[in-house]
């Protein structure tokens, strides 16, 4: 059975020193482990990274196991050892208590995108609607409630605990939590009929391409300021996987690259995410030179 602990649950196991020190010398010693599990997220750019990463490793050889779960776990399974691999972490403020949480059991393995945002937003045909200053005042129109995501997610949390209190909306509203996916459900549902609704969201998100959105004025910053996102390993991952941390620590997307691989991965219509990323690869062989260098090479999508 696939354990994710690498040469660390060895040792944990009671691996002898003679046979550790066997396996961590010669050349096996910068050869990286072959099994790679990585947790997912249903959040639209961790599906659409996710599933790069996996076409990159399996065309390398690499044996990738996605799991999909909910965020707590998560994080508890790669600190636990349990999978290898997250690659959808917000900093500073969306994922800061996991991160507190699990510190010394999880390695930042660096950030590959950097314009990353927390927003409340609205259809553009409600024209009126400016800034969150403005919800109070449309409490009946949106019917008082706040349509959100998972009830563990940092936006979540970030919503309930800075934005609502901060801007008054405790009274006339009540943040709705499900998922990502009942949220966009319910945002098409509306805009195709001209209903108002109010979603949390963020950027980078694909919803941006499929409808007309603005995100609401936040003159207090209560979503919090530009973010990064990090890629986390459990403990020893760089020890156990030092080619494949090189890497994801070259690894960076701008707009335009996570928009368009969003696109063929989480957008209308796709059946099948890993042939969408496989097809994004074949589009973008310099994407794929600057973060694997030479390893690039001979790669065919």
């Amino acid at each position: 059975m696939y354990s994710g602990k690498g040469l660390t649950g060895l040792v944990a196991a009671g691996m002898s020193g003679a046979l550790l020190l066997t396996a961590c010398t010669g050349e096996a010693e910068s050869e990286d482990l072959k099994e790679v599990g990585i947790a997912l997220i249903a959040w639209e750019e961790a599906i659409a990274v996710t599933h790069m990463w996996q076409a990159i490793l399996e065309e390398k050889g690499y044996d990738v196991t996605v799991t999909e779960t909910d965020l707590a776990p998560a994080f508890e399974d790669v600190a636990n050892g349990d999978l290898d691999l997250y690659l959808d972490m917000w900093l500073p403020v969306t994922h800061h208590e996991y991160m507190e949480e699990y510190r010394g059991q999880v390695e930042t393995l660096g950030s590959w995108y950097d314009n990353a945002v927390l927003t409340l937003a609205v259809p553009d045909y409600m024209e009126d609607l400016h800034s969150i200053d403005d919800l109070p005042g449309y409490a009946d129109t949106l019917g008082g409630t706040i349509v959100g995501i998972e009830p563990d997610a940092g936006l979540t949390r970030v919503t309930r605990d800075q934005a609502m209190p901060g801007y008054g909306l405790e009274e006339g509203f009540e943040l709705e939590t499900s998922s990502g996916a009942s949220m966009m459900a319910r945002l098409g549902e509306a805009y195709a009929a001209q209903e108002p609704i109010v979603v949390t969201l963020w950027r980078p998100h694909p919803a941006y391409a499929q409808y007309g959105l603005k995100d609401l004025e936040d003159p207090q910053g209560a979503m919090g300021g530009t973010e990064s996102i990090h890629a986390v390993g459990r403990e020893g991952f760089a020890e156990d996987y030092p080619e494949l941390t090189e890497w994801i620590q070259e690894w960076t997307m701008n707009d335009d690259e996570l928009a368009t691989l969003e696109v063929l991965t989480v957008g209308p219509g796709v059946e099948d995410p890993l042939a969408g990323a496989r097809q994004w690869l074949s589009q973008n062989p310099l994407f794929l030179e600057r973060t694997l260098g030479e390893a690039a090479e001979g790669l065919e999508f």
